[in-house]
């Protein structure tokens, strides 16, 4: 029984946790007014969004370029293919998969290459991304142009952040479903989770770019790192199956820029997030065990590298957004 003294202790912790909140907000809030290349940040918590803010960009309802956060939708989808028996497992391979994308003139062993190779950044091949990707997109064939690289490495050996080893990977899920990348991501990601999907670049062959350039509302960016911490789920729906999600999360390589992990296709840090990252600053991000989901979009003209802009992010993200958790 609740006696004077209880329901006084009782109160007063309810209204100290608005209070609570607010603080954590004030400090978030101020952080963010420190990084002038930040456009948007979201946080959820359980069911309840409790940040959303756009102190600079275009605002949360409209486009923003996801740059290379595009590279875990696509993953994401290669779960999808495998549960639908379109592909027989993450150890088949392109050959198996999708042997017309394979040029006469491929390199050697390219046709082993597995779609874990692939959705883990591991293929082997010489990277089409940094120094190397104006030449890549100039090409006339940009998947003969990648898998006629040279092996610099074995293939499911060191990560080898590489936007062609995923645009290989999209080409392959677009062969094996007989659909095209964008049906696929509005299909199986768009139409569940109530989320525009726009066409994006595609290929001199007509192939969507798997890896880049991809535009998401930031409200969208949400729902998916919501989607993602809650095992798969949105309103009541699997979108992507509960074993694939918890797969992605361990770690298979990591970045020997970030030093982070790298699951199938997210990155994962010693903080407990997964979180897709693309160039300039655009993250979304989910820490099953404090329960958040966050979305950041920033400047896509920018760097956001390691040591500068992203590390910011990063600590934004173990600082004043863990916080949120336990406000």
């Amino acid at each position: 029984m609740m006696n004077r003294r209880t329901f006084a202790l009782t109160a007063a912790a309810t209204l100290a946790a608005p209070a609570a909140l607010r603080a954590q907000e004030d400090r978030l809030r101020a952080a963010i007014a420190d990084l002038p290349q930040l456009h948007s940040l979201q946080v959820a918590r359980g069911g309840d969004v409790i940040f959303a803010e756009a102190p600079r960009g275009p605002g949360l309802d409209r486009l923003a370029n996801i740059k290379s956060c595009s590279k875990s939708l696509v993953a994401l989808l290669l779960g999808t293919a495998i549960e639908r028996g379109e592909i027989a497992s993450v150890e088949s391979t392109l050959a198996e998969v999708a042997p017309s994308v394979l040029p006469a003139d491929a390199t050697d062993g390219a046709g082993a290459i597995t779609m874990e190779d692939l959705v883990t950044l591991r293929a082997g091949l010489e990277r089409t991304s940094g120094g190397n990707y104006g030449a890549w997109v100039s090409s006339r064939n940009w998947l003969a142009d990648a898998l006629s690289r040279p092996m610099v490495a074995e293939p499911g050996g060191r990560m080898l952040y590489s936007t062609g080893s995923t645009h290989i990977l999209g080409a392959a899920l677009a062969e094996a479903s007989g659909e095209s990348l964008l049906s696929l991501a509005r299909a199986r990601l768009g139409d569940p989770l109530g989320i525009e999907i726009p066409a994006w670049t595609r290929d001199p062959q007509g192939y969507y770019l798997g890896g880049n350039e991809m535009a998401l509302r930031p409200t969208a960016m949400l729902r998916i790192a919501r989607m993602l911490r809650d095992g798969g789920r949105w309103d009541g729906t699997q979108v992507i199956p509960a074993d694939w999600i918890e797969a992605s999360l361990r770690p298979r390589a990591r970045s020997p820029w970030s030093g982070m992990s790298y699951g199938y296709g997210w990155f994962l840090t010693d903080t407990g997030y997964a979180l897709a990252r693309g160039y300039g600053g655009q993250i979304i991000a989910a820490n099953r065990d404090r329960g958040l989901a966050v979305a950041i979009t920033s400047d896509p003209t920018l760097p956001a590298r390691s040591e500068g802009y992203f590390g910011a992010l990063t600590a934004l993200l173990n600082g004043p957004v863990l916080d949120l958790a336990t406000a």
